[in-house]
């Protein structure tokens, strides 16, 4: 008799211990996720994500559209970091001067290195795939994005001195100044343009370019701009600035690029 209820004791502390086991191995298993779902946390988080703006990835076939205008052949880690256009098509004529505005710290950097933004090479180039079709001038600053103004002048004057400053051929003047830049070294005594295309370009919209100024932190250019005929009297610019890697350097460009449909 006692055998037998020792045998039963046995056998309800097997089941009892079978059953603990599966409670157990129940508790320690995920969840299933709803169907065409994730759990509830992660379905927050991509709410969140959804509500905030989303900023377009730049790339240099998307964002920055024909930059053939580099100064020199690509090389293994060229990139572009980040793209935008600073002021989309549109006549920047006299009383609508376009500015953009860059903060940097003065100076960038200790010496010997450059105080201010410094330009490094000015590239040109034409894109007659695009739409609509462009010549580009564009200024490559190391160290940072210079501030700017661009705005069409009836005539080039030469910063300081104000005499004019020739630009054979052209139909019309657009300027373009830098503020916080400068195109020299720290001594003064020599340009720190390492690479530029010949003054008299000789495309259609973009026939020539000069400097106008370097000194103080102001440095100014002028572009000869063909006058377009017919029915449109003006010449349409849109500006980008690109930061990227080119050739190896740290380089902000401001790219001019005037509209050249009439041409076409």
């Amino acid at each position: 008799m006692g055998a037998i209820r020792a045998q039963k004791t046995g056998a309800r502390n097997v089941g009892l211990g079978l059953l603990a086991l599966l409670l157990t191995l129940t508790a320690c298993t995920p969840s299933t996720p709803p169907p065409g779902g994730s759990s509830q946390a992660t379905g927050s988080a991509s709410a969140s994500s959804a509500a905030a703006p989303t900023a377009a990835v730049p790339s240099a076939t998307a964002s920055v559209p024909g930059d053939t205008d580099e100064t020199g052949p690509p090389q293994t880690g060229d990139k572009v970091i980040s793209s935008k256009i600073a002021l989309d098509w549109s006549w920047p004529g006299p009383g609508r001067i376009f500015k953009a505005t860059h903060e940097n710290p003065v100076p960038l950097s200790p010496p010997p290195a450059a105080p201010l933004p410094t330009l490094a090479a000015i590239g040109a180039g034409q894109h007659p795939a695009e739409t609509p079709p462009f010549d580009q001038l564009s200024f490559r600053f190391s160290g940072g994005f210079p501030s700017y103004e661009v705005v069409f002048v009836p005539e080039l004057l030469a910063d300081g001195s104000g005499l004019p400053v020739p630009l054979p051929g052209t139909g019309a003047i657009l300027k373009v100044v830098f503020r916080g830049a400068q195109a020299h070294t720290a001594d003064g005594t020599a340009s720190t343009v390492k690479s530029a295309p010949a003054p008299n370009i000789g495309y259609k919209a973009l026939t020539s370019y000069a400097p106008a100024g370097d000194f103080e932190g102001v440095l100014s250019y002028g572009i000869g701009v063909g006058r377009p005929m017919g029915t449109v009297p003006q010449t349409k610019v849109r500006v980008y600035e690109v930061e990227k890697i080119e050739q190896g350097q740290h380089l902000y460009v401001v790219a001019i690029q005037l509209d050249s449909t009439q041409w076409k």
